[in-house]
């Protein structure tokens, strides 16, 4: 799915600055525009098109979500980085920067199957940060880090989740913006919810933790490096890549 979703964003790229190029050089040739070639609704019934319309007149600035994210990617550099010691700023800003196309992916693979395969980025991101990381200087810590910085981004919560209610704003005719300010306000509670419950049971002679020790796990094959997996394990991998891509 991880290879799906790649050649998809990879498509997506490619179209829009294909569609953007055309526009301007339409607009360079000729100064009068048929607005039923600019406009790619005209083909569109009426039920769909004023779906759009309304849907699109209440978005979200793209100037916003750039923003965004880059003030969250800096607090983030910053702030993990200053408590978890073993993971540098430049960890934080490599996971932050590969979370949005891995969150495209996990997005378009949810939006398919209905099934969310965040853990298995998040497990991903602990075998290459392990690695990065020399065993001596806490790899493991570092590995398992980069884990909930990566997961917290390509989550359901933040990602596939939010395009499928992004869908059915569209299909209801709700605002996306408020929308996105909903989304916003239960992240926020569910971040303040998340320390409560972990005072509440921070005491490991309570409650076991048996996925604790398979993450533990990952991040100590990850930390002795890629040829400590087993034998054949990435050629495997990188054939199913392929095939994936091939598929289309």
């Amino acid at each position: 799915m991880l290879g799906d979703g790649l050649y998809h964003c990879t498509m997506v790229l490619i179209r829009v600055a294909y569609s953007l190029s055309t526009q301007y050089l339409k607009k360079k040739s000729s100064s009068s525009v048929n607005p039923e070639d600019g406009d790619g609704r005209s083909n569109l019934d009426y039920d769909n098109q004023h779906n759009v319309e309304y849907f699109l007149k209440d978005q979200i600035p793209n100037w916003v979500a750039f923003i965004g994210y880059g003030v969250l990617v800096i607090v983030s550099s910053i702030v993990v980085s200053h408590i978890f010691l073993h993971l540098k700023w430049y960890h934080v800003l490599v996971a932050c920067m590969s979370a949005p196309i891995l969150g495209f992916c996990n997005a378009y693979g949810c939006g398919l199957t209905d099934w969310s395969l965040a853990s298995n980025y998040g497990k991903f991101s602990i075998i290459i940060f392990s690695s990065w990381v020399v065993l001596a200087n806490g790899s493991i810590i570092a590995g398992l880090t980069s884990c909930g910085v990566m997961m917290s981004i390509v989550s359901a919560a933040t990602t596939s989740n939010l395009m499928q209610e992004f869908k059915i704003g569209y299909l209801t005719l709700n605002s996306p913006r408020a929308i996105f300010i909903s989304q916003v306000l239960v992240t926020t509670m569910g971040c303040l919810m998340s320390l409560l419950i972990f005072w509440f049971v921070h005491n490991p002679d309570s409650y076991s933790t048996p996925y604790g020790e398979v993450y533990r796990g990952i991040a100590f094959l990850g930390a002795k490096g890629f040829f400590s997996v087993p034998k054949h394990c990435f050629k495997l991998a990188i054939i199913f890549f392929c095939l994936a891509i091939y598929g289309y």
